[in-house]
């Protein structure tokens, strides 16, 4: 008899006693998960992105990243010694020919390579934010990012208008990768002075090259392939409200430039103290090839009031007095 019965040590029944009360706290839990998870909007739908990020009502529909195609592979890096950090994703990797410099700092365990255009503007907008303006930044030709994601670190909002369906991707990576999904808002478009479609022609292994005019395209790698595709163009004075403020303009675009400004009239026409900061390639082989000059660009930025231009390398910075 004595082996009948055996008795229960205490620590069973301690352990038996500890798991009675944490079990009720454990439903409590996932309910109370379950409920959150329903009243939470879902971050990764586009309908609550664009309800952060886009207020106005457009023309022509932004570009939605969460149903864009992911692309393979993703490559991409910090970028060295910009004030304000960010990544951005390669878009040609020039492979297996002449392999992307980027890659090969990658390799050595090096950031990429600073662009100009990301140390310009960082420059440009800190100097704005210790005077206490803000407003927006409108990246025209923004290629893989490197000016959109440069403002977007230091918290300005930008519109970014890019037609190449490669480089549309890269940004998407970039949005991602920086965190910027409610500052940034992409178009997948031409900036023009005229809404319809338009004749786009982009090289092969050379996205950064790719413009409207297929001359001007291939000035600098004729023996690249190019694809002629039909995008979208549209004014920016038809996406931009006129209640925001553009504290930056910056417009690269392979030659397409004079185009793009006689698009933004209204918006290059406010006066002086609400008037964009104004960067623009300005490389007169490239406007030849686009049947413009560097002339009738001064021409026409004179006659919406912008009288001081600086020539940094290709680039013309313009203000209004």
């Amino acid at each position: 008899m004595a082996n009948a019965w055996k008795r229960v040590k205490p620590s069973s029944l301690h352990s038996s006693y500890k798991l009675f009360l944490i079990f009720p706290i454990i439903i409590i839990l996932i309910l109370f998960f379950l409920f959150f998870k329903t009243q939470t909007p879902n971050l990764t739908n586009s309908s609550f992105l664009q309800t952060l990020t886009l207020t106005p009502s457009f023309p022509i529909q932004p570009f939605d990243c969460f149903k864009c195609p992911q692309p393979s592979p993703v490559f991409a890096n910090t970028v060295e010694g910009v004030r304000y950090p960010f990544l951005y994703s390669l878009a040609d990797l020039g492979l297996p020919e002449k392999p992307h410099k980027n890659i090969v700092r990658m390799l050595k365990g090096k950031p990429f390579r600073k662009p100009d255009i990301s140390v310009t503007i960082q420059e440009t907008l800190e100097r704005f934010r210790s005077q206490g303006r803000d407003g927006f930044v409108v990246d025209v030709g923004a290629n893989v990012g490197m000016a959109t994601f440069a403002a977007s670190a230091m918290g300005f909002r930008v519109f970014a208008f890019e037609p190449v369906f490669e480089n549309l991707q890269r940004i998407c990576d970039g949005v991602f990768l920086n965190r910027v999904a409610s500052l940034v808002t992409l178009f997948a478009a031409v900036a023009s002075d005229r809404i319809g479609n338009i004749t786009f022609h982009k090289l092969v292994g050379r996205l950064d090259n790719s413009a409207v005019s297929e001359s001007g395209a291939k000035l600098a790698f004729k023996s690249n392939e190019g694809i002629a595709l039909q995008v979208v163009s549209i004014p920016l004075d038809e996406v931009i409200p006129e209640s925001e403020r553009v504290l930056l303009l910056k417009i690269d675009v392979q030659g397409w430039e004079y185009h793009v400004l006689r698009g933004a009239t209204r918006l290059l026409s406010r006066k002086a103290s609400e008037a964009p900061y104004l960067i623009y390639e300005e490389d007169e082989r490239l406007l030849q090839a686009s049947n413009s000059s560097a002339k009738e660009i001064r021409e026409f930025l004179g006659s919406v009031g912008y009288s001081h231009c600086t020539q940094h390398g290709t680039d013309a910075h313009c203000t209004k007095d």
